[in-house]
């Protein structure tokens, strides 16, 4: 893709795993089709007969769309205690405004990717701010408001400090050139949008599987015209991407027995779903 260097010796962040509920790193990345495999949130095949001593859940019960009733392997059955999703990157302590601990480049990071991040950290303190990363960004030609920098920064660093380092703006550029690949092969008629239909094949090459409804609700979040063209852009698409990775890591965070569904405090369910409303 013009304007990307290609990485050399180190595997792009955001590679496709090898299955759609991977661990956390490979999430909002194109992946493979999977014959024996069904994305995040794919509805269940219908079971011939209902399952024993199934219980109505309890009230204050966030359900996911579509976990239950799947065979062992998928989403909504537990996996082996060592498939639990590591530690967010470079986040240390809890709470949204947990401080960044210093990072340094993955092994083999491309020198293009190092030179940006340098000539952006203009103090030499080892992190830069929204804007010196918006401003990098816009260096290889990816313009974004400071809403969606706001947003990347949450989620690469699970903290509203507002500062990256050199590992989590690598993992930013590769996953950014991930999805800019996939806006591209899903915007078909080469509009610069991309329309209801092709935003669920987007998300589902990503792993998610969102109801009718739920989409029809992200075009009309996401939409510049405000719903009249039914259409989103490549800014909006990575808004659009972010939100949906993110509440969705967000909700498995607290589906602890990978169930389908979670409980959340009041307190909890602020927490989640507010860095997603005014970052």
């Amino acid at each position: 893709m013009a304007g990307y260097p290609p990485c050399s010796g180190y595997p792009p962040y955001g590679a496709p795993p090898g299955n759609p509920y991977g661990a956390h790193p490979s999430y909002g990345v194109a992946q493979p089709p999977y014959a024996s495999t069904l994305p995040y949130g794919a509805p269940a095949p219908t079971p011939s007969a209902p399952p024993a001593e199934e219980k109505p859940p309890k009230e204050g019960k966030a359900h996911g769309y579509g976990g239950y009733g799947q065979p062992a392997g998928y989403y909504g059955h537990p996996p082996p205690a060592a498939s639990a999703p590591p530690p967010p990157l470079g986040s240390y302590g809890a709470g949204p405004f947990a401080a960044l601990l210093p990072s340094v480049f993955p092994p083999g990071t491309d020198p293009n990717v190092v030179a940006c991040f340098q000539a952006a950290d203009r103090d030499g303190s080892g992190f830069i701010d929204d804007k010196e990363l918006q401003q990098a960004l816009s260096s290889y030609n990816q313009s974004f408001s400071l809403r969606t920098v706001h947003l990347l920064m949450y989620l690469f660093t699970s903290s509203n400090v507002r500062k990256i380092g050199p590992k989590e703006f690598s993992a930013v550029f590769y996953s950014l050139q991930n999805w800019r690949a996939i806006f591209e092969r899903f915007d078909r008629d080469r509009s610069g949008k991309i329309d209801t239909s092709e935003l669920r094949e987007a998300l589902l090459s990503l792993g998610f599987v969102v109801s009718p409804t739920v989409l029809d609700l992200l075009v009309a979040k996401f939409d510049k015209s405000r719903g009249k063209s039914k259409a989103i852009e490549y800014d909006n698409f990575i808004e659009c991407c972010l939100t949906v990775k993110g509440l969705t890591e967000k909700f498995k965070e607290k589906d602890t027995q990978y169930s389908g569904s979670a409980t959340f405090t009041y307190e909890s369910f602020m927490l989640t779903v507010l860095p997603f409303l005014i970052s």
